[in-house]
């Protein structure tokens, strides 16, 4: 059998770019060597990209605060050629992959998860993990993601939004949503920039500190209830894994540092104890926010179990969650009966899939 050339692109210019090179490095561990020819390229903090070495490509590849890409001296580029896309050595256009079958794009956040990258195959005519470039941007954006939220009618915690240069006004926001908030960047992942807030004395900060990773800020009202997560997979007959609840333990919310830092930051219930109403319930809401913010391929989508309603509400969903040793999204398919090396294959299948759908399109018009 013809193994197919899949590139796996980690890194990236983003803030989650030491997480995109964990979940990276599991997966190109889970890869089945003998379906795939695997090439590797690291997109560094600037933005360039590199070929990367398929035995060593990482420092401190098991610390999350200083593992990082090992760069070889070739820059790498993927040529735009619909009929053919092949990957380059930039600097003298010499040919690497004269025909790429796929990409894993495992980048979290920004340029990477916002659509950005995912215009960009498009263009070259490859297919690629993950949303397309619309479910991606729609993604990322936590306050347009509300507001399709809102317009499907499907409960989500009351928020409020703000960019750099407005007024902003605890008390104000305080008599909308009550006295504890959480103020996050609308465009960022993985718990970076967020901050609980309880009142005025601690406000300012954390809107300081949301400006520093977004132009736009997202300020959400906090609920009461349990933190429950549920995987997705799928095109146009998506499915839905049981779901698995988030324990923080030690840390007030389930923050950066609980999640990749602390070892004992949050305990992960998997599958969630919950009764096989709410199991269904809760599956019903994130299919039905998998479809209305137009997903593809996957998503991790976050919910509360609100204490006071009994309902589930949408707190967000994730076209690239995270793939590192302790993540939700593969122990979520693997307690469904959907092992982590399946898992990719499922995601890769589905990448093609849809591509094959899209070339059945008619691109023009004639009279």
């Amino acid at each position: 059998m013809k193994k197919l050339n899949l590139i796996v692109i980690m890194g990236g210019r983003s803030a989650e770019h030491e997480i995109s090179l964990l979940s990276a490095k599991n997966i190109v561990t889970a890869l089945d060597k003998e379906k795939y020819a695997i090439t590797l390229v690291g997109i560094d903090k600037n933005g360039t990209w590199h070929l990367l070495d398929n035995e060593d490509y990482l420092i401190n590849p098991t610390d999350p605060k200083t593992i990082a890409l090992k760069v070889l001296p070739q820059k790498a580029t993927i040529l735009p050629y619909p009929e053919r896309p092949m990957l380059i050595e930039s600097a003298i256009g010499k040919c690497i992959i004269e025909q790429i079958d796929a990409v894993f794009p495992i980048l979290h956040g920004t340029y990477g998860e916002d659509g950005t990258i995912q215009g960009y195959l498009e263009l070259a005519g490859i297919p690629y993990v993950g949303a397309d470039a619309l479910g991606s941007s729609i993604g990322m954006d936590k306050v347009m993601m509300k507001r399709l939220l809102k317009e499907a009618k499907i409960p989500t915690p009351r928020f409020l939004y703000f960019f750099k240069g407005d007024k902003l006004s605890y008390t104000t926001i305080s008599k909308k949503l009550g006295s504890t908030i959480f103020i996050k960047p609308a465009n960022l992942g993985s718990s970076v920039g967020i901050s609980k807030v309880k009142n005025e004395s601690e406000f300012n900060a954390a809107a300081e500190l949301a400006f520093r990773y977004d132009h736009k800020i997202i300020i959400e009202e906090a609920i009461e209830g349990r933190e429950i997560e549920i995987s997705v997979l799928g095109n146009e007959n998506p499915k839905a894994s049981l779901p698995g609840e988030i324990i923080p333990q030690n840390h007030e919310f389930y923050s950066y540092e609980a999640k990749y830092i602390d070892d004992n930051g949050a305990r992960l219930d998997i599958p969630a104890q919950l009764s096989d109403k709410e199991i269904k319930a809760c599956k019903k809401v994130a299919m039905r926010a998998y479809a209305s913010l137009a997903c593809s391929g996957m998503a991790r989508v976050d919910m509360f179990l609100e204490k006071k309603s009994g309902k589930f509400l949408i707190n967000e969903i994730n076209t690239i969650p995270g793939f590192t040793k302790i993540s939700m999204y593969p122990k979520l398919w693997e307690v469904s009966g959907l092992s982590y090396s399946q898992l990719l294959d499922e995601l890769i299948h589905l990448a093609i899939e849809r591509k094959q759908a899209k070339q059945k399109l008619v691109f023009s018009y004639a009279l």
